[in-house]
């Protein structure tokens, strides 16, 4: 190594001969994937490695899935202003949807958990493929996401071996009891969930402005996502959490259109 930080080549290494055919030892170029706007292309992992991202007809619906597990209904009152901020972006459409329950009912009634809404269905592993962007709504459990969405995760396993989710954009809100409960650790934990899929982690840093930096009362909400404190439970979302929820699915749905119609 010489003092200029380069590699010295060796004295004793011959220089390279040229041959008169030189072709077969330059690098085949990658192979193209043609895409217009006429056309759809599933995501998939090609021979040379890159992801190819969907690409929607500019007259389509995108759609964005807002997936949630809610206990006490604190995370499903986010989820439902988050629709709200999605919906207001033209050419984009969130659908809500919920994650199955695992605890036995007679838990849940002992817990004092309030019924299900039965409008917003169960998701399915295999319907995440239809999403074009998504959102994960869940309460903290010891600094990390519920069980409940966690079980969700854990059945995703086909579309991580046929990387059906890889550089799909995707986004998350939690609930917690307190200010010290999880508001960032909970997210935080959950991105190695995404990482695995190869999926785009989207956190909405401080693009909220000032709402982010009020001192003027107690809220939740990170750069990594919308929050809300729920105390003993009986506390409800405020109008700044449920603000940022809005501002969360509206910035979220504006990054899919960017991705998928420019």
């Amino acid at each position: 190594m010489g003092k200029g930080g380069g590699c010295v080549p060796s004295k004793k290494q011959k220089p390279p001969v040229a041959t008169g055919n030189t072709s077969a030892a330059a690098p085949s170029a990658p192979r193209e994937i043609p895409v217009t706007s006429e056309e759809t292309v599933d995501v998939d992992v090609v021979a040379d490695s890159t992801v190819v991202v969907e690409q929607q007809p500019s007259d389509q619906t995108l759609k964005v899935f807002i997936v949630f597990y809610s206990m006490y209904g604190h995370v499903e009152s986010l989820a439902k202003r988050m629709k709200k901020g999605v919906d207001g972006i033209d050419g984009v459409e969130a659908v809500l949807y919920r994650v199955a329950e695992t605890l036995p009912q007679e838990v849940l009634d002992k817990m004092h958990a309030p019924p299900k809404d039965e409008l917003i269905p169960i998701l399915t592993a295999a319907e995440l493929e239809k999403a074009d962007g998504l959102l994960f709504g869940f309460p903290t459990r010891y600094g990390a996401m519920a069980a409940q969405m966690k079980a969700f995760f854990d059945s995703t396993g086909q579309l991580w071996q046929e990387q059906k989710l890889a550089g799909k954009p995707a986004g998350f809100f939690v609930s917690t009891g307190t200010q010290g409960g999880g508001q960032e650790t909970t997210a935080w934990t959950a991105i190695t969930q995404l990482a695995h899929h190869g999926m785009l982690f989207v956190p909405i840093g401080y693009t909220f402005g000032a709402g982010m930096f009020s001192m003027d009362e107690v809220k939740g909400g990170s750069p990594y996502g919308a929050g809300v404190y729920a105390g003993d439970g009986s506390r409800e979302a405020s109008e700044t959490e449920l603000s940022l929820a809005e501002h969360q699915g509206k910035y979220m749905a504006s990054i899919v259109k960017r991705m998928f119609t420019s």
